[in-house]
């Protein structure tokens, strides 16, 4: 299983590490800069390429928005939709939302299953609710609010597609063992960076990377394919995965992960 990954439970010795962020742009570079400003070195290479689908929302009235990722906000405007008050699942997505010029934003704290009972607290049963998303979507909120008695539409108001192979960079660094370190932030995107690594001739070297990983279903993938060096969040936040890259310490050199290891 995954350890934890809180404020002391990766302890790290001879820094700066260098950092694959795998993460579809743009929050991939906000993600790069993060890890830039606790000194380390990221590797920006997304495996995910993200878009939006353009397919219409569904015809109907709708109540209120299910947000749970800030890359359906684009979509949104053109779609006619930022009039709605808008259930976001975190922080991130609240802040799109809000940046969108949607009127009444309100923000969860990172979990979508906790969302549900948010959105439950406010509006009443029978509610008709638009859950705009990715092609590729967990089964909550909507799953937990339909059991309650709402009415849940999904709308696929954008896309990820994986990348043709491997990044070269990654690829590059890898052969060289100049990785110490990868950041994982969807179930698919992990999945997405082993099949990959795999079709490149890097799973080994891949699995001997500490795979820092946002939730236990992140890194389902990982545990699938035997890899042991993952750690899990203590929560699904940005916050808490980046946790175990404490700042780095100028006066050492090298560069290795070195702490607990599930």
């Amino acid at each position: 299983m995954g350890g934890e990954v809180s404020g002391g439970a990766l302890r790290l010795d001879r820094t700066p590490l260098r950092v694959w962020v795998a993460r579809p742009l743009p929050a991939g570079a906000r993600t790069a800069a993060l890890v830039s400003d606790l000194g380390h070195a990221p590797l920006l290479a997304p495996v995910l390429d993200l878009g939006l689908s353009h397919a219409p929302p569904p015809d109907g009235v709708f109540d209120a928005l299910i947000l749970t990722s800030a890359n359906a906000v684009p979509a949104l405007e053109s779609a006619g939709l930022i009039h709605l008050t808008a259930f976001c699942v975190g922080a991130r997505t609240a802040q799109a939302a809000r940046a969108a010029g949607l009127p009444d934003v309100r923000q969860g704290e990172g979990d979508a299953a906790a969302l549900a009972g948010h959105v439950a607290a406010v509006l009443p049963v029978g509610a008709r609710l638009l859950h705009a998303a990715g092609r590729e979507r967990k089964p909550e909120p909507a799953a937990s609010l339909a059991a309650a008695g709402y009415a849940v539409t999904a709308w696929v108001a954008y896309a990820a597609r994986p990348v043709a192979s491997l990044p070269e960079p990654v690829a590059a660094a890898l052969a060289e063992g100049r990785l110490d370190a990868v950041l994982h932030y969807s179930r698919r995107s992990a999945a997405t960076a082993l099949g990959l690594a795999r079709a490149a001739g890097c799973d080994e070297a891949f699995a001997r990377l500490a795979h820092l990983c946002l939730s236990e279903d992140c890194a389902a993938p990982l545990v699938g394919a035997g890899i042991q060096s993952h750690l899990v969040a203590a929560q699904p936040t940005e916050d808490a995965l980046l946790a175990a890259l404490a700042p780095a310490s100028p006066a050492q050199g090298g560069s290795r992960l070195d702490g607990k290891r599930c």
